[in-house]
């Protein structure tokens, strides 16, 4: 394949910068003018289109997996995505019947043979929010719904069991990630522990891990073991009161009017605050010996969680520890200074975002949202743009991270051509050297950022090759 001008343009830039360092050095002597010169050096050689487009998304061209048979009122919803060691790719995804009472919510499931390329359907089911993992041999589907329902596959995705049910309870999650370990496999979702909040209640959700042997028959409640529930709103002191004990960092943003929501805006968009809370969890476990969180037991896993607290830049923390008798509990970590973390800084925190552990790097990779306009007051915002200032969802990017605390970004992924074009809430799995990437997009159809009528696949090639 001939190189564009672009990767020509990258090849001179590198050449440029192996030879500017000696130049430039030779140039001012003893002076400490080398950077400098590089820098003025790269500026005067780069071509034009660097002006115009200075970062490339990764990954932009996609694959239309699902389209909405009616964007403004048939939204689709929570992408999932495995790889199975075959190499075939099972794909998931919800078509909402939220606003039209005659369509009834439907999950549906496809599978690929030729790495995203092409997809054929699987299998539909009324099940909805599914997560897809694996565990030995089969595929699993889990799902948001009350009780919680589970399906199976033993044919690589291509029929799926009855729905079973394995827990009681109001169940809420997002298709976020999994983990093996210890023979077991562990995901995160969140129980609503009750209904104290009168509007969108990520305060009335505890995340909650789930345990089960891998080898087992998952579709048996027997098979799974549950850690305890801890809510937000029984966490921060004052919380219910709307005198929250927090200060010094802005959180909340905007006041908090528990039980409702603070209405902002009321026209010509209804731009509201819920409660503060967390969701949409992801589950990690962290490997390194000098890490001041690791667990050299293994019986710690930590949950990072999408955090709404109206502004950005801050994901939730909990922890949770399996104990001698098999049951697990849920708290908050701390600090070496005995503090409790509750929030950590995270890049698009306030959205959901997707945690993947990467062996060969040993690095966590994350994908998620990107802010760039969450200070425009409420009033002040576009038509385009969806609910509040920090609710941006056009902007798909990567990051990773060696300890889950310090992320460095990889790049842009994708992004929409304007704010109502989302690229988000996007779910990844390993497939090689490359991220397969399902993610929930819209174009000019779309209802808005949030009610998208698109699930496109994207590829990430070669991705561990953006460390730096």
């Amino acid at each position: 394949m001939p190189k564009s001008s672009d990767s020509a343009a990258t090849q001179s830039a590198t050449q440029i910068a192996d030879t500017a360092p000696r130049a430039s050095c030779r140039w001012f002597g003893k002076f400490r003018h080398c950077r400098i010169a590089l820098l003025s050096l790269l500026i005067l050689n780069a071509p034009s289109s660097w002006a115009a487009h200075p970062i490339r998304p990764l990954a932009q061209e996609h694959v239309v997996v699902g389209k909405s048979p009616n964007p403004a009122t048939i939204p689709l919803y929570n992408p999932s995505i495995v790889r199975l060691d075959t190499g075939r790719l099972v794909a998931s995804y919800m078509v909402s019947g939220k606003y039209d009472r005659n369509v009834k919510s439907t999950t549906h499931v496809l599978t690929s043979d030729d790495h995203g390329a092409t997809w054929q359907s699987r299998h539909e089911t009324s099940i909805g929010q599914t997560r897809l993992f694996t565990a030995a041999d089969a595929v699993y589907m889990i799902g948001s719904s009350s009780p919680l329902y589970i399906q199976r596959s033993l044919d690589h995705g291509a029929n799926w069991s009855d729905r079973s049910a394995i827990a009681s309870g109001r169940w809420h999650q997002s298709a976020t990630n999994f983990i093996h370990s210890k023979g077991n496999v562990y995901l995160a979702l969140e129980k609503r522990i009750n209904s104290e909040i009168d509007a969108w209640d990520p305060g009335d959700l505890a995340p909650v891990l789930m345990r089960a042997k891998t080898q087992d028959d998952l579709t048996k409640p027997e098979s799974w073991t549950f850690s305890s529930e801890l809510a937000f709103k029984d966490i921060i002191p004052g919380y219910r009161e709307n005198n929250l004990d927090l200060d010094y960092f802005g959180v909340p943003f905007y006041a908090q009017k528990f039980p409702k929501s603070n209405i902002l805006v009321r026209k010509p968009f209804n731009r509201n605050s819920a409660p503060m809370g967390w969701l949409e969890t992801n589950v990690a476990q962290i490997k390194d010996p000098s890490h001041y969180w690791h667990d050299p037991t293994g019986r710690t896993f930590h949950l990072l969680m999408r955090s709404h607290t109206g502004g950005t830049g801050f994901a939730n923390l909990a922890k949770v520890t399996e104990n001698d008798d098999g049951t697990m509990t849920t708290s908050l970590e701390t600090a070496p200074s005995g503090k409790q973390m509750l929030f950590l800084s995270l890049p698009g925190g306030q959205m959901r975002f997707h945690i993947l552990y990467d062996a060969k790097t040993e690095l966590y990779w994350m994908l998620g949202s990107q802010a760039t306009d969450s200070m425009t007051r409420a009033e002040k915002l576009p038509p385009d743009r969806y609910s509040l200032p920090n609710n941006e969802r056009h902007r798909l990017v990567l990051h990773f991270s060696k300890n889950l605390v310090d992320w460095c970004f990889a790049g842009l992924v994708a992004k929409g051509a304007t704010a109502s074009r989302a690229r988000h809430y996007a779910a990844m799995t390993i497939d090689g050297d490359d991220l397969a990437i399902l993610s929930r997009s819209g174009d000019e159809d779309a209802r808005n950022a949030h009610d998208g009528n698109l699930i496109t696949f994207h590829r990430v090639r070669d991705f561990r090759n953006l460390v730096y």
